[in-house]
């Protein structure tokens, strides 16, 4: 049985809204090109003297253990309000309209480049009963977010940090919900199934990756007006907060998420400012993946390859670069590396002092995909030398070995026919309710009938692809 339904909030909550209104901004935002939320002056924002009485070592604080069970889990659709003042939310849209033109107005000649995610705001979370004080919220995503603002949808993914406004906020300091302090609420752009996300992550980790931990969660936003239903989001664990801490030994290595012509690895790409890097930031050491880009590309893959394999292997962790891709391109997952440079993250692990892969943002995958489609299984359709690590290693008969393996290892466990078809009945059934009750303007379906058919959809992808895996295996 589900444990969370789509209820009238409590009145406690209402009077929390309330008081929490009672103190709302007295100055409206007036520029549309505010990059910063501190520019705003209002009531709300200089009151330093509210009081965190939900404020418990557990659920609130950095000494609290993150608690994965409560916020991920398989079997329950949970609830997350968000309440943002009138005047902070029209300077969020402001800021949307100033970096991607005027909500709904379609496509400005394609993608828009901006230097800057979308501002900051203070909010106040409330889960289960209890109430997370000024948390950092703003809208985030890509072509994702682009798309679903100038298509009139306020359907858009949110990014939750919770000690983001500490500085303005002593009793703030440290503030984590459940021992996570950033996290993602994903949209399920593209997804009339909503569960591709959710799925892929699965996939990844019952097949011993590290990969980040998700859940469904239904969002209100209340932004003056009472909570808003927007509809059925996928919560997903952010991997520069909790996952190098709880899926590695030592988290204290540098942590990359490559964007750019240089997440090619190609030869002369080699940008450190295309290697974002989420922890560290203030070294200035990037000696790791440039030796990465110089061994994958070096000449004595031809003359020498034992060489070329022991000097790749000592920077770059090969055999769970091997799994990912064959779990990847069994699966399909065309919008990150090998067509796109974008959407995974690179960890030097302090253990091995090896690159590890990390997938990332995959409410793409389980499908052939758009642009050239998802990567055949045998690469034909690859550029080499403009996507090396998959390129040169697939050429190379050892890796090419190892890659069939896992292969092999994927179809026989983790994305068997039996065992998908099971996890798709299990969530159709977990998120029936909420992802038929999506409001027009907060929602990507037509109907509820599109929930159905890309279900069944997923099921005949998944034994479409065991075909395929078995025949290129032959």
């Amino acid at each position: 049985m589900l444990k969370q339904n789509l209820k009238p909030l409590t009145p406690i909550y209402f009077i929390v809204i309330s008081l929490f209104f009672s103190a709302g901004c007295t100055e409206d935002v007036t520029d549309s090109e505010t990059s910063t939320i501190s520019e705003i002056t209002s009531e709300y924002l200089t009151d330093t003297d509210f009081e965190t009485t939900d404020w418990a070592e557990a659920t609130h604080s950095k000494e609290g253990t993150p608690d994965f069970e409560e916020i991920f889990p398989d079997d329950e659709v949970k609830r997350l309000d968000l309440v943002i003042t009138s005047e902070l939310w029209q300077s969020m849209l402001d800021d949307m309209t100033a970096n991607y033109g005027a909500f709904g107005s379609g496509s400005r000649g394609g993608l828009q480049t901006s230097d800057d995610n979308p501002i900051f705001v203070p909010a106040e979370v409330f889960y289960n009963g209890k109430e997370w004080y000024r948390v950092g919220v703003r809208f985030k995503g890509n072509s994702s977010l682009q798309s679903t603002w100038s298509n009139g949808n306020l359907k858009l993914s949110f990014k939750l940090d919770f000690d983001e406004f500490e500085d303005d906020y002593p009793q703030i300091k440290n503030q984590r919900f459940y021992g996570f302090k950033k996290l993602s609420l994903k949209n399920n752009f593209d997804d009339s199934a909503f569960v591709r996300e959710k799925v892929a992550a699965d996939i990844f980790a019952n097949a011993g990756l590290a990969v980040s931990h998700t859940a469904f969660y239904t969002v209100y936003v209340d932004h003056g007006n009472g909570p808003a239903y927007f509809g059925l989001y996928t919560l997903v664990e952010e991997v520069d907060d909790t996952v190098i801490d709880n899926q590695f030994n030592d988290g204290s290595g540098n942590l990359y998420k490559p964007d750019g012509d240089a997440a090619s690895f190609a030869v002369g790409t080699y940008d450190e400012s295309e290697y974002e890097k989420k922890t560290n930031e203030n070294e200035a050491d990037y000696s790791d993946v440039q030796s990465l880009l110089n061994t994958i590309n070096d000449a004595s893959r031809t003359t020498d390859a034992i060489t070329w394999r022991a000097n790749l292997e000592t920077v770059f962790d090969t055999d769970v670069f091997l799994k990912y891709l064959a779990v990847n391109t069994v699966i399909q997952n065309w919008d990150t590396y090998g067509r796109m440079t974008h959407n995974y993250l690179l960890y030097n692990n302090p253990e091995s002092n090896k690159l590890v892969w990390i997938p990332w943002d995959n409410n793409e995958a389980l499908q052939e995909g758009k642009r050239e489609g998802a990567l055949a299984l045998n690469f034909s359709d690859l550029s080499t030398s403009q996507w090396p690590i998959i390129g040169y290693m697939y050429q190379d008969e050892v890796y090419k070995a190892k890659y069939d393996t896992y292969v092999q290892e994927t179809v026989n466990n983790v994305f068997n026919t039996t065992t998908m078809n099971a996890l798709y009945n299990k969530y159709q059934a977990l998120i029936e309710p909420y992802a038929t009750s999506e409001i027009s303007g907060y929602t990507f379906l037509y109907s509820s009938s599109q929930f159905y058919s890309a279900i069944n959809q997923l099921k005949s992808h998944a034994t479409s692809r065991v075909a395929a895996a078995n025949s290129y295996l032959q």
